[in-house]
Formats: C-alpha cells, sequence, structure tokens
C-alpha cells in the first residue's frame, strides 16, 4: 500500500492519497484545489487515480475534486446524503471499495454535516485491524467537528451534534484501538476549538484523551461540542454551498497580471480590495491609502476571506515573485475574481506620496502609557477560547471573524489598540479599521501574550 498524507499548514487542511501496489489504483480523499502535490506523487508510484472521494462538503476551503477530475478522469463521490450540481457516486455506509490487496470501507458518519463520511483503511483485504481511519471532520487529534457551521441552512447545532455523537460511539469507536487516526484539519483550524498540533493519532489514544469522547453523556456532549467554537469566517457560508457546485476550475500555474497603479486606483473607485500582502512590519512604514494588510507569512486566505467579501475584485500588492502564491492561496478558498497585482510597490509609492500612510504600531509600554493618559478603546479580536483565558482590563471583544459586521459598535473617533496573541491578526484588523474611518488606530506589537508577560 501506498499512504500519503499531505497537511497544509496555512489551512490546517489534510489530504490523503492511497494507492494499491498490485493494481496501481488509487484514491485521493478530500484534496486541495491546487492538485498538481497529488498527480505528482501518483506519477512517481506509477499510481493511477481512478476515485476521488470528499468526506464532507468542506466550509474552510474550496475543495479539489473538479480539478482533479479534469485532470486524471476520476470518479467524484460523496456520502449518500450529499448533492451535487456535477456527476458523482454515491458512497452508502458499510460499502467496500476494493482497489486490490488494499481495501476501503465507507461509515456514514454525519454530524459536522449531514453527508458527512470516514473512510477506514485496511492494508490487506484480510486485515483484522484497520491501518487506519480517515476522519474527515467527525474525529479530530484532541477535539471533534463543531455541529454548529450548517445551523444556517436548515439544521440546528443541537441537532446535528445528535448525529455526531451517534457517529463517534456507535461507529469510529467501535474501531479496534490500535486503528490510526487520519483526521482533516489539525491546530489552527475553526472547524474545532482544541484541535492537536499532531496529524495523527489512534483510536485509543482519543478514547483515552480527547475531551468530547470523555463526557459521561449524550447531553452533556451536546453542551460541550456547541459552546466556545471560534468565530466562523465569513467566507465559511460561501465555500459550503460552492463545493456542490459546477464552477470554474483554478489554474494554479497562471500568474496574475501585471497592474500599472493607473489600473490599480481604477480598480479600487469600482470597488475592488486592495489587497496588500507584505509583513505587517512592511506594511506599516508605508503604504497606499485604503489598502488592508493580510501577510502571506501567516494564515493568509483564511483572514482574507474573514475580511473580503467573495464577490468583491481583488487588487494585489506584493513583494515582487509573490503574486502567483498569492493567488492560489485566495485559489484555495474560492476567491478568484484576482485582477492582478501592482507591477512595483515601492515604486509607485515613491512616486505617489500623496496616497501613502504610515501605520501605528504600540510596544507593550507604549501601549500602557496611552492606558494611563487618557480615554482608549482597545479591541481583543481574538476568539472565544483565547479570550476565556484572560483579556487586557476593559478590551471589547470582537472576534476577526465578526468584526467586518460589528465595526457599528465601535467609536471611529477615539484612540484605539487592536490586539490579538502575538500581532499578525491585529495588523489585519487595524488596517480594516482604518479602512473603515477610525483616525487614530494602532495595533498591539507581541499582542495579548506579550502584555502579560510585561505586567
Amino acid at each position: 500500500m501506498i499512504f500519503e498524507q499531505f497537511y497544509l499548514d496555512c489551512l490546517s487542511q489534510a489530504s490523503y492519497l492511497i494507492g494499491d501496489e498490485t493494481t496501481n489504483k488509487a484514491v485521493v480523499v478530500d484534496p486541495r484545489r491546487d492538485t498538481e502535490i497529488y498527480l505528482e506523487s501518483a506519477e512517481q508510484h506509477g499510481l493511477s487515480v481512478e476515485l476521488i472521494v470528499e468526506t464532507h462538503f468542506h466550509a474552510d476551503f474550496l475543495s479539489g475534486h473538479l480539478e482533479l477530475a479534469e485532470a486524471t478522469g476520476a470518479t467524484i463521490a460523496f456520502g449518500e446524503a450529499g448533492r451535487t450540481e456535477f456527476e458523482t457516486r454515491a458512497l452508502h455506509d458499510g460499502e467496500r471499495i476494493g482497489l486490490g490487496e488494499v481495501l476501503l470501507v465507507v461509515l456514514a458518519t454525519p454530524g459536522h454535516t449531514p453527508e458527512s463520511i470516514s473512510i477506514v483503511v485496511y492494508e490487506h483485504t484480510d486485515d483484522d485491524i484497520p491501518f487506519g481511519v480517515l476522519t474527515g471532520d467527525t474525529l479530530f487529534v484532541g477535539d471533534v467537528g463543531r455541529p454548529d457551521l450548517l445551523a444556517s441552512l436548515g439544521y440546528t447545532a443541537e441537532q446535528l451534534a445528535e448525529k455526531l455523537y451517534d457517529s463517534l460511539h456507535d461507529k469510529l469507536l467501535t474501531l479496534p484501538d490500535a486503528t490510526r487516526v487520519y483526521p482533516a484539519h489539525g491546530a489552527g483550524s475553526a472547524c474545532g476549538k482544541q484541535l492537536s498540533t499532531a496529524t495523527v493519532s489512534t483510536i485509543g489514544e482519543q478514547r483515552r484523551t480527547n475531551y468530547a469522547l470523555a463526557v459521561p453523556d449524550r447531553r452533556s456532549f451536546i453542551d460541550a461540542v456547541t459552546e466556545g467554537q471560534p468565530s466562523a469566517p465569513g467566507y465559511f457560508v460561501f465555500d459550503a454551498t460552492l463545493n456542490r457546485k459546477v464552477r470554474p476550475l483554478l489554474h494554479e500555474s497562471e500568474a496574475p497580471s501585471v497592474l500599472t497603479y493607473g489600473d490599480l486606483m481604477a480598480a479600487a473607485d469600482d470597488g475592488a480590495v486592495l489587497l496588500d500582502t507584505r509583513d505587517a512590519a512592511e506594511y506599516a512604514k508605508g503604504h497606499l491609502r485604503n489598502s488592508i494588510n493580510v501577510g502571506l507569512g501567516g494564515r493568509f486566505a483564511e483572514y482574507a476571506g474573514s475580511i473580503a467579501d467573495p464577490d468583491r475584485a481583488i487588487a494585489l500588492i506584493c513583494d515582487p515573485g509573490t503574486e502567483a502564491e498569492a493567488k492560489v492561496r485566495l485559489g484555495r478558498i474560492g476567491y478568484d475574481n484576482v485582477l492582478g497585482h501592482l507591477d512595483d510597490a515601492v515604486q509607485a509609492m515613491t512616486e505617489h506620496p500623496e496616497v501613502v500612510d504610515v501605520s501605528s504600531r504600540l510596544t507593550t509600554s507604549e501601549f500602557e502609557q496611552a492606558r494611563r493618559a487618557g480615554e482608549l478603546q482597545v479591541i481583543d479580536i481574538r476568539n472565544p477560547g483565547e479570550t476565556a483565558r484572560g483579556t487586557i482590563p476593559g478590551a471589547v471583544t470582537v472576534p476577526l471573524a465578526t468584526l467586518r459586521e460589528r465595526v457599528g459598535e465601535l467609536d471611529p473617533g477615539v484612540p484605539t489598540v487592536v490586539c490579538c496573541s502575538g500581532g499578525y491578526r491585529s495588523s489585519v484588523a487595524a488596517s480594516l479599521l482604518e479602512l473603515r474611518g477610525f483616525t487614530d488606530v494602532s495595533d498591539l506589537l507581541g499582542g495579548y501574550d506579550g502584555w502579560v508577560t510585561m505586567v
């Protein structure tokens, strides 16, 4: 058996290739949209990708099933409850998929979503203990899938939590303890609240250590998995919906077009988002007015999707040579309307200093001086699980994923300081507030973690 896990750190997303060396048949599970890595692996191992399995309709990224099917001719498959605009194979509970020596068994495991499935992998058809189970978003290392993301699409969080409890206890926890657990996400994903940095575990380890599996009864489980979840970025519903539809394919090798300064300003006048992907420190030294900073060095796509509507065009301001990466990473969440990138950002700012702004960034000592000096609006943009561990006294908690919708609750005329855990997200938020008319806004260097260390 060939078994590969492909882990994408910037989205905390895992996908898998499973191949049978006796028949050269392969299956890819939960592919991301830039699919060249699967094609390269299949070619390296002499495999033919014949089936593409999605464990559910993902909300946090746009899946690559259409791209991979176009490249390979493979069939796309979902759990039988999944309904799509394109042709798919329905996978039924208990269905056996033989690749040769390698055997896959489908388990219907609804709860995170109604159509969720898990895939049990046997290295040999007559093995008593599975090699592993691909659990999608049903079971993570250290957590379980959140049941509230589809509450706005016809299901309540409690209804899905009930299904999730049954899927875990009646299906996954009946597997032998030695069965490896391969989830679709790890730490940092908004699909759960206590995901581990580990990308593989076992059923036995999860039985012993996973908080959600240790609760004593169904009611306690429902309460545990519906409370304290991170705020979902605004693009989640967009992606969950688009993953069901026929849509244009991503061509990952095509770089975005080059824009002149005039092109960029015309795009801005037409409503495009000016997305500056440089490091926050560089952005603070000088940036084009009305641009928003989401650095490529972090969870770029997730936070770009938190501050920009999917139906708005995007014009990129990048470090030279990074524009193609920015385009692909936006494409991973379905943000395909990238008009292009500014030809030379430094030259444009040099030639047009009248539209260049600098950003205020405060050290912890400067922040404390400002707090003592007078009225200050402190906005903590961390998620509920983070702020539960403590906040700066007097801070208003507004998770970054909800900031666009809640700007009206804040006072743009009061000196404002934004903080997150370490400083990356606060630059995103501060630039958004500047765009929304806040006249005196800073972000806190080192974030809440740095402040706690100082005080």
